[in-house]
């Protein structure tokens, strides 16, 4: 406990490199998908799969180089997207080295961990709504911390013992109210305009970090492995600390681009 505690404080300085945004919160990212996928593909060469590293490095690179140059040209992500797929099943061309099997691990690792970090830096370039990107921390975070001390307290009916013998129901309910009193208490201070919107982002996003740690949780669990590394003592590697992140930062830019953004449903 002490040692996750101590941990967690070593990493706030990042939160400077959220609050400052543009390419410091990119090269935050980028760190974050470079390490995590590193991490993702080590689990699956625990279970004799074999995902291609250099593909997965160059499709990061390519990716924040096209939204450096273009950042508002979205039409070129989801070109992006579709290369993912196409470079990832030529891997099967040299059928001695690589199966379908690698090439379905490597372009999971980029969507799932590349893509699916990158909505934070398409939230910072939201414009009005770039401080939504808080909400992604917030909801992930505060229902993690809320959800184990009310797991701790009142914990008593296991919410998925396959997955997570530790979680509670009890647990993700405290979780949820707490993702969104602490997205509330941020629309209060922060963004009084649209202080509803960020208590309904915080409830459902803590809702979408629970699925998102779960996923991670399955994962290791098919891969054999306890955690996806020793980078952050207590915690294990990058994914085991943001993998609740992953699955929140594409729901929040979302959410603030289709609902606040475009359908101007602010309240």
């Amino acid at each position: 406990m002490k040692t996750r505690i101590i941990s967690a404080i070593c990493m706030l300085p990042l939160l400077i490199l959220l609050y400052l945004g543009g390419y410091f919160l990119a090269a935050l990212c980028i760190a974050i998908g470079f390490i995590g996928m590193r991490e993702f593909f080590n689990g699956f060469r625990h279970m004799g799969i074999n995902p291609s590293d250099r593909v997965g490095y160059v499709m990061l690179f390519i990716l924040y180089f096209i939204n450096g140059l273009w950042p508002t040209h979205h039409g070129l992500i989801l070109a992006w997207i579709v290369a993912v797929i196409m470079v990832c099943s030529l891997l099967m061309f040299d059928s001695k080295k690589h199966t379908p099997m690698d090439a379905m691990a490597t372009m999971v690792g980029l969507i799932y961990i590349v893509f699916f970090s990158f909505h934070v830096v398409l939230i910072d370039e939201t414009g009005g709504y770039s401080d939504m990107k808080w909400l992604v921390i917030i909801a992930a975070f505060g229902s993690d911390i809320f959800a184990y001390f009310t797991g701790k307290l009142l914990g008593k009916h296991k919410l998925c013992p396959n997955l997570s013998p530790h979680k509670t129901i009890e647990g993700l309910i405290g979780g949820l109210l707490g993702g969104g009193i602490c997205s509330l208490l941020f629309g209060f201070l922060i963004c009084p305009a649209y202080i509803g919107s960020c208590a309904v982002i915080g409830f459902f996003g803590a809702g979408i970090s629970v699925l998102g740690d779960l996923t991670a949780s399955a994962y290791k669990r098919k891969m054999g492995i306890k955690d996806y590394g020793n980078l952050i003592p207590g915690h294990g590697g990058i994914m085991d600390r943001f993998d609740s992140v992953l699955f929140t930062a594409p729901f929040v830019y979302y959410y603030t681009a289709i609902v606040m953004e475009h359908f101007q449903i602010i309240f």
